[in-house]
């Protein structure tokens, strides 16, 4: 689209440590939609602004109204240093970069909270025996460069989403091979968080140390080949994917107890749809019920696969919304 200015058009965005998505929103319609989303790698520009700028010459846009930004980091005070790449961005420099009259920083799974209730079953894929109830309050993880979390509080009809840095909790190891990979990663690493794990370069460590601890050679790999292989059935992969996916399991029923998500708990993240089958397959949904006198608790909580590309614009647009309770499509 070629335009001077853009009245009725919003920015949303969603920086991780990886890829920088960006799409428009146009809100002058019935239902505000998602227009040109876009991806692009981070490591392709020196800032989150010049990528910004980038876009909206990209789609001949000149200062759309408003800005909402996805971010993985915690932001303080407007502004946020992104955890796994060497980035700032604040709302005031976002403003600027896209001349917009507002212009506001969220965390990228709180985007994640509010998209989840919206999406519908072909955007899900179900993991364990139950399906979603839509009713009850929701938690939100995800393993992709790092490991997010967040919850959604459902009350009376409004959703309010909960921002967490529930990535960053403590490992809880559950046997004597998982007390072993606690062991190597805190020779490395000092504190072990549950992303030391749950992330592509914690994936790329796991992978290191189960082989050396069952005695096979040791080949470093990264993420995407471990997954590749995995997929097409090297054993070695498939070994990896297998511990993390139990893994995840066990965080994925941690968060759950602690976030109270009778709801529902949905996994979203570049990494799960990438093995969703080895995941189905997997002691996934066996760990997340394995929490001694609360097992019963957490039978009953179904958890999704998100499947959606871009649920963290659509969570940005519902941002943008006057109430924050709109439909995007």
């Amino acid at each position: 689209m070629n335009g001077a200015n853009a009245h009725g058009l919003g920015l949303v965005g969603d920086i991780g440590g990886t890829n920088a998505r960006f799409a428009l929103v146009d809100f002058d319609g019935p239902d505000p939609r998602l227009i040109e989303p876009t991806a692009y790698k981070g490591e392709d520009y020196d800032t989150a602004e010049d990528a910004i700028e980038d876009y909206l010459a990209k789609v001949g846009v000149k200062h759309p109204d408003q800005a909402v930004v996805a971010v993985a980091g915690p932001i303080e005070h407007g502004a946020v240093h992104f955890t796994n790449i060497d980035w700032r961005l604040s709302e005031d420099s976002l403003r600027r970069a896209g001349g917009f009259r507002n212009a506001r920083l969220i965390n990228d799974f709180t985007a994640q909270a509010l998209a989840a209730p919206r999406l519908s079953p072909k955007d899900l894929r179900q993991i364990g025996p139950l399906p979603t109830s839509g009713e009850g309050d929701l938690a939100i993880i995800g393993p992709g460069t790092g490991f997010g979390a967040a919850g959604m509080v459902r009350r009376h009809g409004c959703d309010t989403p909960l921002t967490t840095e529930g990535g960053h909790i403590s490992f809880a190891p559950v046997d004597e091979i998982e007390i072993e990979i606690l062991r190597g990663l805190q020779a490395k690493y000092g504190r072990v968080s549950v992303e030391r794990i749950l992330a592509g370069p914690g994936m790329e460590d796991l992978h290191v140390l189960l082989a050396k601890i069952e005695g096979r050679p040791v080949e470093e790999l990264a993420a995407k080949a471990i997954t590749e292989g995995a997929v097409a059935g090297r054993e070695c992969c498939k070994t990896t994917v297998e511990r993390f996916c139990a893994i995840l399991g066990s965080t994925a029923g941690d968060l759950a107890l602690a976030l109270g998500a009778r709801g529902g708990v949905f996994i979203a993240g570049g990494i799960a749809p990438r093995i969703i089958d080895l995941l189905e397959a997997s002691a996934f949904r066996e760990r997340f019920e394995a929490k001694g006198r609360l097992s019963d608790y957490v039978k009953d909580i179904p958890t999704h696969v998100i499947l959606h590309p871009h649920t963290a614009l659509i969570g940005a647009a519902v941002a943008m919304t006057p109430d924050g309770q709109a439909s995007i499509s």
